[in-house]
């Protein structure tokens, strides 16, 4: 056993973080300034994809690789383990009418995906209310959605389970504790709380928290909104992708759509811009949808960074601190194989994958 681990940040990130070392043996304490999976982790539409996979860095497509084929066997152990179902729902997906189709089919035949074109007639057909505008797709099978709000309370329930796991709910992490260069612990609300290492997964808060022990951190808050509508169950069988907004179908008949990209600071104010600008895209990709009711606006904050790369591993300079943060709009995506990476270089473990590309003594000047 390591000792005692701080984890601050209870989203997506921060639960499976502690999941991982805890499993492992290690004391785990997870702290977080409000409720857990209330942030980013809630707001987001969990499809197990970056939207634009090809558009990624390989150091992005590593993770999202082991993600996607590990986040099926994470759904049955959550849904046995809390009666908690976080719905992994294989869909396929849908790209129309995009730019940069020959890349994308060229990153297919590259990384072994199953992306193909597929005529519009077939598309229609297995997509019935999709809208009559466009002319070209490409579609990927085994593409999967999580519902995310789900995910979140089966890892609270599963930790909660767990002997060496304590959740600190609406407990704000003002600083670290310093002691001979290294941080020994964090400064709350509620006084101190010493652990052997403490681990950042704060999402977009992670930068402003860091700046307190003098270090720049290039995440920063990116604003997204999303809207949410109630139709029939199988109104609509796959998801779909258009002009950088997305459909995704819940198994219950929700329907999302989303979203936006503003930097806006912390500002989670949904506007009534965004509003318009999100539902002409939804009655462009599925005009049914302005008949349905609209049950939901949001908005959330993604912890942006350079190029959608999240920073994992220790910070240099700062014995005990570690990072596990900036995943940007693919937290969920790359969730799973972020936090096993972050426990393998805790635990001392063969790494699953590379860990150079997210290392933070090699991007942090």
């Amino acid at each position: 056993m390591l000792g005692k681990t701080c984890v601050v940040g209870g989203g997506v990130i921060g639960l499976l973080s502690a999941r991982q070392l805890a499993t492992a043996g290690e004391s785990v304490v997870v702290i977080e300034k409000s409720n857990t999976g209330r942030e980013a982790s809630w707001a987001g539409g969990g499809i197990v994809s970056p939207l634009y996979p090809w558009r990624y860095s390989r150091a992005v497509t590593a993770l999202a690789h082991w993600s996607q084929d590990f986040y099926p066997q994470l759904g049955q152990r959550l849904l046995a383990e809390t009666g908690t179902d976080p719905e992994v729902h294989e869909t396929g997906l849908y790209w129309l009418d995009l730019d940069d189709e020959a890349e994308a089919l060229a990153w297919a035949a590259r990384e072994g995906r199953p992306l193909a074109p597929v005529a519009m007639e077939r598309v229609h057909a297995a997509v019935p209310p999709l809208g009559t505008g466009f002319q070209r797709a490409i579609y990927m099978a085994g593409v999967a959605n999580v519902r995310n709000p789900r995910l979140t309370r089966a890892l609270r329930e599963a930790l909660l389970r767990m002997p060496n796991v304590s959740l600190r709910e609406n407990c704000e992490v003002r600083g670290f504790i310093r002691r001979d260069g290294g941080v020994v612990g964090v400064s709350t609300a509620e006084g101190d709380l010493l652990a052997d290492r403490v681990v950042v997964a704060a999402g977009a808060w992670s930068g402003e928290l860091l700046a307190s022990v003098g270090l720049v951190l290039p995440v920063e808050p990116v604003k997204g909104q999303m809207i949410l509508f109630k139709c029939a169950a199988d109104f609509l069988p796959a998801m779909v992708l258009a002009k950088g907004r997305y459909a995704i179908p819940r198994r219950d008949g929700h329907i999302l759509v989303g979203s936006t990209l503003e930097h806006a600071g912390f500002d989670k104010t949904p506007t009534h811009e965004a509003l318009e600008s999100l539902e002409a895209s939804a009655f462009e990709l599925l005009p049914q949808l302005a008949d349905a009711e609209r049950v939901g606006h949001w908005a959330g904050l993604r912890p942006g960074s350079p190029e959608g790369i999240p920073f994992i591993g220790p910070v240099p300079g700062a014995e005990g601190l570690w990072l596990n943060c900036g995943h940007y709009r693919n937290g969920l995506v790359l969730a799973p194989a972020s936090c096993r990476l972050l426990a393998d270089l805790m635990l001392g473990r063969e790494p699953i994958i590379d860990p150079a590309p997210y290392a933070p003594d090699l991007r942090l000047g």
